[in-house]
Order: structure tokens, then sequence, then C-alpha cells
């Protein structure tokens, strides 16, 4: 499975980076918009961080403005990936911009009929939310499982992104049912190393060392 960061702090991102656990990352105007800087800067500094993926959503709504916002986007560099709403104009800027040889992620996608329409328009991605599915009363991971089967059924390339991951266990179901990637809060990642046991383990040997006298 691979790893992307949910966010558009840059600190957040080069520390990630440095652990090589990170494949990509995605963005969104709700992220930018608590970073308090310019959506164009975050983005270019992101893509010159991050060799893999970066997504950029498009704030359009429209077909003709989504291409033209998709055109900034990717003049930015090769690893950007167009982020654009699974609606009907959204699925027809995907298509083009796949045709194009541009990546793009289908975002805010809560049904299987839906992923089944963006796979069918040549996304590179689609990202099911997870967490907001389980708000509203239903199961993030069974819609999942749901996108798995079907997407293998006809040899989809769509990767299936999980998005809106709230804990660790999301991450771990979704690598279960054998999602593609997954995209978190850099919090969420870090969550992955904890364990009582492990933080117990490190404590007793640090003290069974320091009872030797000794240095390395």
């Amino acid at each position: 499975m691979k790893f992307f960061a949910d966010t558009a702090e840059i600190a957040e991102i080069r520390d990630l980076a440095a652990t090589g656990l990170l494949d990509g990352v995605t963005t969104n105007p709700s992220l930018v918009h608590k970073s308090g800087r310019n959506f164009l800067e975050v983005v270019r500094e992101i893509a010159d961080l991050v060799e893999g993926p970066v997504s950029a959503e498009v704030v359009a709504i429209d077909y003709d403005e989504m291409m033209r916002e998709a055109d900034v986007l990717r003049a930015i560099g090769d690893n950007i990936t167009i982020k654009v709403p699974l609606t009907p104009d959204g699925l027809k800027a995907c298509k083009a911009l796949t045709e194009g040889g541009t990546m793009v992620n289908v975002t805010l996608c809560f049904s299987a009929a839906q992923a089944l329409l963006a796979a069918k328009a040549g996304a590179t991605f689609i990202s099911p939310f997870v967490g907001r599915h389980d708000d509203v009363g239903f199961d993030g991971m069974a819609l999942i499982a749901d996108i798995r089967l079907i997407y293998d059924n006809y040899d989809f390339a769509t990767q299936i992104l999980v998005a809106s991951v709230r804990h660790p266990m999301h991450v771990v179901e979704a690598a279960k049912i054998g999602a593609d990637v997954m995209t978190a809060p850099p919090k969420i990642i870090h969550q992955l190393f904890k364990h009582p046991l492990t933080d117990a383990g490190i404590a007793s040997f640090l003290k069974d060392w320091e009872a030797t006298g000794q240095k390395i």
C-alpha cells in the first residue's frame, strides 16, 4: 500500500519524506486555507519536495473552468495530479485530462456506483471518503471492499485511494482489503508507530544498558 500525506504543511511533509514512508501528497482547499498560505506556492513547494503524485484540487464546478484551472496546476510539475469532484463535469474533465497524459484523482466518492463511473472515465485514483461515510451511519470499509471487488472484476487500472482516514485501524483494514493507496493526516501516520509493548521494551532495554555502565 502506498502512503500519501493529507496535508499542506511543508514541515510535516519534509519530516515524513525523511522516513522513506511517503509516496505522495494530497491537498484540498480546506487544508490550504488552514495553512494560511498561497495555494499555488504551497503546491509548488510540495511538488518540489515529493517525487510521487501530488494531488491539487480544482475549485471550479463547470468543465471549461476546471480545464483552465487544471492547465495552471499541471504546469507546476510532472508529478501534479489534478483532483476533480465526482460530478458529470468532473468526470468529463477526468476523461480529457487522462487522455492528455495527466494523472487525475476523482474525489468525494461515497458509493461503489460512483467509483465505477470514475474508473470508466479513466481516473488514475478514486478517493472514497471512509471517515465521512462512517459519520453518517454507513460502513466505510464495506465501501472499499465493494470497490475492490468491482475493479478486480473488470481489471480497471484506477487505484483505490482511501481518504478521510480517522485512525490507524482504517489504514490496517484498508490494507487487508487491498486498497492501493491511503492518504491520512501526518498525525495518523505517526500513530502507526505506536504500541505500548514497543515503548515498554525500549524503556527496559535502556534501563538494562544503563546498568552496564558501558558506551558504544
